[in-house]
């Protein structure tokens, strides 16, 4: 077999994920302050009647650290704070929450560029939120033509 396939030799990264603070450089007040998220009543926080969405929410590690799964960036969202006792998917669902209406969800931000459809730009997270994709066009690479018949 050759050894361009042979990966026995190759070591995997233990790295599992990416997270927010690598993605955007940044990270956040309510990240670090417990207080910041304590009062968000997640039932009228949470869009649509349904909450079911948010059953799905829970506290999770990245890093060795608590985090949230923020799935409109595809990346953790850490949270340096001290959790409760008992309290962790509650406080996940907060920091997620308060990221979204902030809009500094990384996918929010990507929105503004790349939605393709007419849609809240900070989801229905925040009432009167403005819209975006209204006018979306395919990106174009300068130069570059598609071949004759495309």
């Amino acid at each position: 077999m050759s050894d361009q396939f042979d990966l026995s030799s190759r070591k995997l990264t233990t790295r599992k994920g990416i997270d927010t603070e690598e993605l955007t450089g940044k990270t956040f007040p309510y990240q670090f302050d417990r207080s910041l998220v304590e009062d968000i009543d997640l039932a009228t926080a949470t869009p649509g009647e349904d909450l079911n969405w948010l059953e799905d929410i829970h506290l999770m590690e990245e890093d060795g650290m608590p985090a949230v799964f923020d799935r409109y960036t595809n990346a953790f969202l850490k949270i340096h704070f001290e959790i409760p006792e008992g309290r962790g998917d509650e406080f996940a669902r907060k920091v997620l929450i308060k990221h979204l209406q902030e809009g500094n969800s990384y996918g929010v931000w990507l929105k503004h560029k790349h939605a393709k459809f007419p849609q809240p730009s900070l989801g229905s997270w925040i009432e009167g939120s403005p819209t975006v994709g209204e006018s979306w066009t395919p990106p174009r690479l300068a130069g570059w033509e598609p071949p004759p018949g495309h």
